[in-house]
């Protein structure tokens, strides 16, 4: 190994002179270099060098010839002001292309060794494509006999000889070669198609530029010279019968360009015929394959486009008209409530209208729970459109038109069974727009109490609903009222997790935070709650919340008797202690010395169980450096590397 390594430094050395001759780096610095290299060089002959060796080597050595480039352009301009000639100096030399070299080197030797690693064999094909050094069709070789199976290889030889070499024919022969090879792959197939057109569109602008008519593929027979003659000296020339003549010669000429463009797009249109025709062939299942066929179709002009548009959405209703997502496409097609452009009020509704068309025919061919809640999604998004601001009460927008198809739309999927809790959420919202509190009321009552047991959005809806059903005639309601509420939230809190119900339990503290009976059963239910599933480690911790809401409403004594009943519990979790003492160090850091016993306890409490928990360790030994004395921080340091494993881990520059 050593020999080896001895013999790749060897071969540096006119590198290394050179560099010292011209003043680009000095002595001391060439040495560590030469001890930088020779560290990597060992590191890539180890029995079983890894990957990060070969790109830590490739990192330091693209920096290095980075420097050497800002190093020679400085040296240059020194030369330059001292008046001297630099040609003969700084005319290339080796140190110029052994760094480049020197890399594209340990690329393959990485590639060799990771064989597999298809990132690695792109990061190679980049440096080479970026550095232009001739090796890319040997690298490109490779890595297709290598990855023959992954689509992407095949794309980037391509693109690289049709946009880097111009070559189309070695191009269109790679995509054939790749698309024989990897037949399923949609990608492959769409890239073919852009690859074609794009060769098409070249060819159009080529002839643009050579003066022949637009688009054509022959050449006009009148000489550029006399045609460029005939223009300049155009009003030398009159027709004595400009109707006549005049305009049976420019009709001819129309006649011929019509028929010159037309040639150009019939080869368009058969392009993509056959690469169609191939890919559904391939990919009879692929239904992202022919929506992504259709967008290129639309931004092309060829001719008969309209035929095979109609062909293809034919075939695909021919194919896919079992799949909700075929008619959801379908519709959205004609017109999509989240499409950000300008329509105007009579193109929008002539839009919607056909779209609920597709949506109605769709019911009738799959009426499926699934096929409705996408109609209930589109009539959601139409109806909620942006109204006018300027629009005066009781005068209605088009979009209240579609109201009754939406809830007709949302009964036919509540009868069917809610297979989406979003969509239930929406009909309630929209219920809830509407005014119809009590429908909405209703329905969730029947939901939550139905499949959507556990659903914390629902449940959420519901409690709100039934608050501002209690809030609508007085602000304060009775106590029945508040009993009402109460079991609501007994009912969910009691089923659902506490990591769920996040959301349900700061709502229900809130609202129960001046009702200390209300309150305090609360934090009965809660310590029933953590006791089964324990605290949380880290996030939204429930006894915190508590403990946060007791501070502000019943001072810092409450806090503390709240906080201490919690961290009884078996596992109170970490969360929690943390909380607890941010509230005790944030007094202790205004003078408060009861707080900062407080916080001890809390710290050694915390310890018990999470003794092996080097931050909280470091915590507690940061904070007695900051408030505490010095030997209650050696205390803490000493006990600290007594328990951790890593007695190590604890004795860093920030201790």
């Amino acid at each position: 190994m050593a020999d080896v390594v001895q013999y790749r430094l060897e071969r540096m050395t006119n590198e290394l002179n050179d560099l010292e001759q011209r003043g680009i780096f000095t002595r001391r610095e060439i040495s560590e270099i030469v001890k930088k290299r020779t560290k990597f060089e060992y590191r890539l002959k180890r029995p079983s060098p890894l990957k990060q060796d070969y790109l830590s080597y490739i990192d330091y050595e693209t920096q290095l010839d980075s420097l050497r480039r800002l190093r020679k352009k400085s040296v240059t301009r020194e030369l330059q002001k001292q008046g001297l000639k630099t040609t003969k100096k700084m005319k290339k030399s080796v140190s110029d292309f052994a760094g480049i070299m020197r890399i594209l080197d340990i690329y393959r030797l990485a590639v060799m060794r990771f064989k597999g690693d298809i990132e690695l064999w792109f990061r190679y094909l980049e440096f080479c494509r970026q550095k232009r050094n001739g090796r890319m069709k040997k690298v490109l070789a490779d890595v297709i006999k290598f990855h023959p199976k992954v689509p992407g290889v095949w794309i980037y030889a391509a693109a690289w000889e049709f946009d880097h070499n111009l070559n189309v024919e070695a191009a269109r022969a790679i995509m054939q070669n790749g698309l024989r090879v990897c037949t399923t792959s949609e990608d492959l197939w769409i890239e073919y198609l852009r690859m074609e057109l794009t060769f098409l569109n070249k060819l159009k602008a080529r002839k643009v530029a050579l003066g022949e008519d637009e688009g054509t593929f022959t050449r006009d027979q009148i000489s550029s010279d006399k045609k460029q003659w005939r223009d300049e000296n155009k009003d030398l020339f009159m027709s004595l019968n400009d109707k006549g003549e005049n305009n049976e010669g420019s009709d001819d000429e129309n006649e011929k360009s019509i028929k010159k463009i037309s040639k150009f797009q019939e080869q368009g249109f058969s392009i993509i015929r056959t690469i169609y025709a191939g890919a559904v062939e391939a990919l009879p299942s692929s239904f992202s394959l022919r929506k992504r066929f259709l967008e290129i179709l639309e931004a092309t002009d060829l001719v008969n486009s309209e035929e095979i548009h109609r062909e293809i959405l034919s075939d695909m209703k021919r194919d896919f008209s079992t799949e909700p997502g075929y008619w959801d496409w379908l519709a959205r097609l004609e017109y999509n409530p989240g499409r950000k452009e300008y329509i105007s009020e009579e193109g929008a509704l002539s839009q919607i209208e056909k779209a609920i068309q597709f949506y109605e025919e769709a019911i009738e061919v799959l009426p499926t729970a699934t096929m409705l809640n996408q109609y209930a999604k589109f009539l959601n998004g139409v109806v909620t459109l942006p109204k006018l601001e300027n629009k005066p009460s009781g005068i209605s927008t088009p979009s209240d038109s579609y109201i009754p198809l939406l809830l007709r739309a949302y009964e036919k999927v509540k009868t069917m069974g809610y297979i989406a809790e979003d969509l239930a959420c929406q009909h309630i919202s929209f219920l809830l727009q509407l005014g119809r509190l009590e429908e909405a009321r209703k329905l969730a009552d029947n939901l939550c109490s139905g499949i959507f047991s556990n659903s914390v959005k629902l449940w959420q809806l519901r409690i709100s609903i039934g608050i501002r059903h209690l809030t609508r005639d007085s602000m304060s309601p009775s106590k029945a009222e508040l009993l009402s509420i109460y079991e609501l939230f007994q009912d969910v809190l009691t089923r659902v997790p506490i990591s769920e119900a996040e959301s349900l339990w700061l709502m229900a503290l809130k609202f129960f935070a001046n009702q200390k009976h209300y309150f305090g059963k609360l934090v009965e239910i809660s310590i029933r709650s953590l006791t089964k599933d324990g605290g949380s480690e880290h996030g939204f911790s429930l006894s915190a919340a508590i403990v946060n809401f007791v501070l502000q409403k019943d001072g810092l004594s409450h806090a503390r008797e709240m906080y201490k009943r919690f961290i009884a519990l078996p596992h109170p979790g970490l969360a929690l202690s943390r909380a607890c003492i941010e509230l005790e160090s944030n007094l202790a850091s205004i003078g408060d010395r009861d707080s900062l016993v407080h916080a001890r306890k809390l710290y050694e409490s915390a310890l018990q169980t999470y003794d092996q928990d080097l931050s909280l360790w470091r915590d507690y030994y940061l904070k007695e450096t900051k408030m505490g004395t010095s030997e209650t921080a050696f205390a803490v340091h000493w006990k600290a590397r007594k328990i951790l494993k890593d007695t190590t881990a604890l004795v860093t520059p920030d201790l």
